[in-house]
C-alpha cells in the first residue's frame, strides 16, 4: 500500500491496521524472545558440553597415571619375586652343597 492509498483509509481503517501491525509486532516479540531463550540454552548446553569433555580428559590423564603406577608396582613386584627366587635358589643350593660336604 502506497502513502496515496493510506491517505484514502478512513481513521478507523488506519486505527485496524495499527492494531494488526502491534498484534505482528508483539507475536514476533515473543518469538524472539524465544529463540535468544533457545539460543542461551543451547549455549549452556555446550558449555556443559565443554565442561564434561574437560573432565573427561581430565579423568582420562588420571587413569592413564594410575595406570602406569599400577604397571610400574606388578613390574617392581615381580622384579622383587625374581630376585627372592634367585636367593632362595641360591641358599637351597648352598645348602644342598654343605649338606653333601657333612654327610
Amino acid at each position: 500500500m502506497n502513502e496515496k492509498e493510506f491517505r484514502h483509509l478512513s481513521r478507523k481503517e488506519l486505527v485496524d491496521i495499527i492494531y494488526e501491525l502491534e498484534k505482528r509486532i508483539e507475536k514476533k516479540d515473543a518469538e524472539i524472545e524465544d529463540l535468544q531463550k533457545q539460543l542461551e540454552d543451547r549455549r549452556i548446553l555446550l558449555n556443559k558440553a565443554g565442561n564434561i569433555a574437560d573432565a573427561s580428559l581430565a579423568l582420562n590423564h588420571v587413569f592413564e597415571d594410575a595406570q602406569k603406577a599400577a604397571d610400574q608396582y606388578v613390574s617392581e613386584i615381580r622384579r622383587i619375586k625374581e630376585d627372592t627366587e634367585k636367593q632362595a635358589k641360591d641358599i637351597l643350593q648352598e645348602a644342598r652343597k654343605k649338606a653333601g660336604q657333612d654327610g
